[in-house]
C-alpha cells in the first residue's frame, strides 16, 4: 500500500469510522443495565483502547514526510 493510500485511509478510519464507532460503543453499553460510575468508566476507557489495536499498523508512520517522495525536487 503507498504512503498516500495509508493516509488517505487513516483520514479516513478517523473522520468516518471512529465517530460511528463511539456511536456503537455508546447504544451497546445503553442497552445494559447502567453499571457503576468507575465500572462504567473502564468500559469506555477499554472500548477507547480497542479500537485502535486492528488499526495500530495503519497509523505508524503516517505523520512523517512521504518516503516516497522524490528528495531531489526540494533542491
Amino acid at each position: 500500500m503507498t504512503f498516500k493510500t495509508r493516509k488517505r485511509l487513516a483520514i479516513a478510519v478517523l473522520v468516518l469510522g471512529l465517530p460511528a464507532y463511539i456511536v456503537l460503543a455508546v447504544t451497546l453499553v445503553g442497552l445494559v443495565e447502567r453499571p457503576s460510575m468507575p465500572v462504567e468508566l473502564a468500559i469506555y476507557v477499554g472500548l477507547g483502547v480497542l479500537w485502535i489495536l486492528p488499526l495500530r499498523r495503519l497509523f505508524l508512520g503516517v505523520a512523517r514526510p512521504d518516503p516516497d517522495e522524490n528528495d531531489d525536487a526540494a533542491e
